[in-house]
């Protein structure tokens, strides 16, 4: 019988070193699936391990497997003692430097003839030299390492290309008659090798494809850095320290020692600290830092505060209620790590691809060679082949493909308030044709509201509100709250009220400034002019409100569930994406055609349960439609579930958010919009990468193997194979 320990589950993120191709990740990959109950994905260019074990291993266990592969494996870092690491470059930079002013000379003199001077194949043994050792030195390292446990890398192919030349220079110097170079290129070999008087030399090759993939690894670093830049500012955002009320006097400590249920000050300017709720003061919040919103959010006390933002008013005291790893910013940081770990399902094709690569293209070398030779090539020109094959076909730019444009996708996404799950998330966001909109909280605001008033003559709009608005103050039914809050927004402090009482079904009653004033569904006679405002509003599905004293009606109040002023606007950017709008509410039909009508929606699926919302997605699944689902509350996290597509509005519930693929920070629809485009965007970037670094390797291999590519110049096409395929995924940083 199977123990619940061993049934259970858990999950860790590694951070690899020593990875330098897609073939080294694959095979770290495989390694770690080899062991009974885990689970792993390997990104190569996050250099992140994402390992699901058994309760019966240990995260030391998984550490010993990447190190017994010939790798090295560190366990993760709390998100907030996180910092932005050593400069990665700089080493690069160094070793690039150098071996670029020792390969220039040797690159020119083997290019141009009139700069040959006696016995110049010496200086350029010399000056190659130090680049093939100490240059090329990684590339060495990594290709012994690996092949100590039997693994062939993109290092293996550069080793032996590089290797090869080199070592076939030095026999052509000093086994060879390798003389005074002729102004002549080799017969049949188009490109920059100049035919000797005897036996060519290669060590332009040997030094100039040592500098470009240093050049190549340089920047594929640089960029990799640039990528995760968004990340590394998500996590910098926090405060640093924060003024704790203790006995009504502040102390400044340190974030780490704060505490759920601690009181801290936040002034004007400052970032608040963590998640809380406000306790005294009122302000504006700056929020644009982590829903790219730049609209100030008013707060008063009990209201919610996101930490990391701004406090852009005046001075609050806010009430801890998560820190650390629970707060939204950690848990924000949280997704984009996993989503930029993660791999999607055309990426799991070219990492299949490129496990097998590096063998087969060794032995496309060695064909190369056999068949140039027994083709009466000369060994000159056969051994250039084998090594042009080598060079041209390493398989980095295939590797690089999908996750630097995920790296940068979700990183900007985030910058956006938009969280992107997985980049499995992409590809559903290419296939959906349909979205449903839950209505309360998403297109609406999901509060009552007084959006219209209608008096009768010789009654003002200001009277109305004053004696209406006290006495709704005093109640805390919804549609009182909406009348009495939109009063005090429109006239100001409200009078106080004497006598209240409420009657269950017919509405509230008390005396205001000396008149007995009712409101509510009193059965009180309406002039035609209300009477003609009760039905509108009705008919609209809204709710209309009488307002009465000394026993006659004299005005009609409207409240509603209003739109948001952003909902048509978004409705038409979905549209614009080619997806089919459907409001799903519970409320009735007259309610929900009303507030489609005024956003752009067609189709209506109105008074459906909050149980039945799965079953309205699986039919119209069934009915053939892929389907993208928007909401915010508790009742609607199994449809997010349920659906092709789960997009849930920050400003809601836990759980809906949990159980969706995409999160929208900020509660705006238009939200939603953007993330289905940058997700669009984001695949589209990735598989323009794959083909061109496809279409790059099954163009050049031919090339390479008859002889019409010099190694030189197939090193540097392969390094320009890598920086096209990480330069295209950097223009995702300017997605708007």
């Amino acid at each position: 019988m199977t123990s619940a320990t061993q049934l259970a589950r858990h999950e860790v993120e590694l951070s690899i070193g020593g990875m330098t191709c897609a073939s080294c990740a694959n095979r770290i990959e495989r390694k770690l699936n080899k062991v009974d109950g885990v689970t792993a994905t390997v990104n190569y260019a996050t250099e992140k391990a994402k390992v699901t074990y058994p309760a019966t291993l240990a995260p030391e266990d998984l550490v010993q497997v990447v190190e017994a592969a010939g790798y090295t494996a560190t366990l993760p870092t709390p998100v907030e003692q996180l910092a932005e690491p050593e400069d990665p470059t700089q080493p690069l930079r160094q070793r690039l430097t150098v071996s670029a002013t020792l390969a220039a000379p040797v690159i020119l003199l083997a290019m141009i003839p009139a700069l040959q001077f006696t016995n110049w194949q010496w200086l350029s043994l010399a000056l190659a030299s130090p680049v093939v050792a100490w240059g090329a030195l990684p590339f060495h390292r990594a290709a012994w390492a690996n092949l100590k446990y039997g693994a062939f890398t993109m290092d293996t192919l550069i080793s032996l290309g590089v290797g090869a030349a080199y070592l076939w220079s030095l026999y052509a110097l000093f086994l060879g008659d390798a003389g005074k170079p002729m102004a002549t290129g080799m017969p049949g070999m188009p490109g920059l090798i100049i035919e000797m008087a005897g036996t060519p030399i290669y060590l332009e090759v040997a030094a100039g494809v040592t500098t470009f993939i240093l050049a190549d690894r340089y920047f594929e670093a640089r960029a990799k850095r640039r990528s995760g830049a968004a990340l590394r500012a998500l996590l910098d955002l926090g405060a640093k320290d924060v003024a704790v009320l203790s006995d009504g006097k502040e102390h400044r400590v340190p974030l780490g020692q704060l505490r759920v249920g601690d009181q801290f000050v936040v002034r004007p300017g400052e970032k608040i600290a963590t998640d809380g709720v406000v306790t005294e003061g009122s302000s504006a919040g700056d929020l644009s830092l982590l829903t790219g919103e730049s609209v100030p959010v008013e707060v008063q006390p009990g209201e919610a505060v996101v930490g990391a933002t701004v406090n852009a008013g005046g001075r609050l005291i806010v009430r801890a209620t998560r820190i650390g790893a629970d707060t939204q910013l950690a848990q924000m940081a949280k997704l984009v790590q996993e989503a930029q770990t993660g791999k999607a399902a055309v990426q799991r094709l070219a990492d299949r691809v490129s496990g097998v690569f590096v063998p087969a293209v060794i032995m496309l070398s060695l064909f190369a060679l056999v068949c140039q030779l027994a083709t009466d090539h000369t060994a000159d020109t056969a051994f250039t082949a084998a090594v042009a094959v080598l060079i041209i076909a390493c398989p980095c730019a295939l590797g690089l493909a999908t996750p630097t444009a995920l790296l940068v996708g979700t990183g900007r996404g985030a910058q956006l308030g938009i969280l992107i799950k997985g980049p499995e998330v992409l590809e559903s966001t290419r296939r959906v044709d349909t979205i449903v909109l839950d209505k309360t909280g998403t297109v609406a605001e999901g509060r009552m509201s007084l959006v219209d008033v209608h008096v009768v003559d010789g009654a003002s709009e200001e009277e109305v509100l004053r004696l209406a608005g006290a006495l709704e103050d005093a109640s805390e039914h919804p549609i009182a709250r909406a009348i009495a809050t939109g009063a005090a927004a429109r006239v100001g402090e409200l009078p106080t009220v004497d006598d209240f009482r409420n009657d269950e079904g017919l509405g509230v009653q008390g005396i205001v400034a000396d008149r007995k004033v009712q409101v509510g569904r009193w059965a009180l006679p309406l002039n035609e002019s209300l009477t003609m405002a009760k039905q509108a509003a009705e008919r609209a599905g809204r709710t209309a409100v009488v307002v009465a004293w000394d026993g006659s009606a004299r005005a009609v109040l409207v409240v509603a569930d209003t739109v948001k002023p952003t909902s048509a606007e978004a409705v038409a950017g979905l549209k614009s994406l080619g997806l089919h709008p459907i409001l799903l509410t519970g409320d009735n039909t007259e309610v929900a055609r009303a507030v489609a009508a005024e956003v752009g929606i067609d189709e209506v699926i109105a008074e459906v349960l909050p149980k039945d919302k799965v079953e309205v997605i699986a039919r119209l699944q069934r009915e053939g439609r892929v389907v993208a689902m928007v909401g915010d509350g508790v009742n609607d996290a199994a449809a997010l579930a349920k659906a092709d597509l789960g997009l849930a509005m920050g400003t809601g519930a836990d759980v809906a958010i949990e159980a969706s693929d995409l999160t929208l920070v900020r509660g705006d629809l238009r939200a939603a919009v953007d993330a289905i485009r940058l997700s669009r965007r984001t695949l589209g970037t990735i598989r323009g990468n794959l083909f061109w670094a496809f279409a790059y390797n099954v163009a050049a291999l031919p090339l390479a193997a008859l002889g019409l590519l010099n190694p030189m110049l197939a090193g540097a096409a392969m390094a320009f194979s890598s920086v096209f395929v990480v330069s295209n995924s950097l223009r995702l940083r300017h997605f708007r």
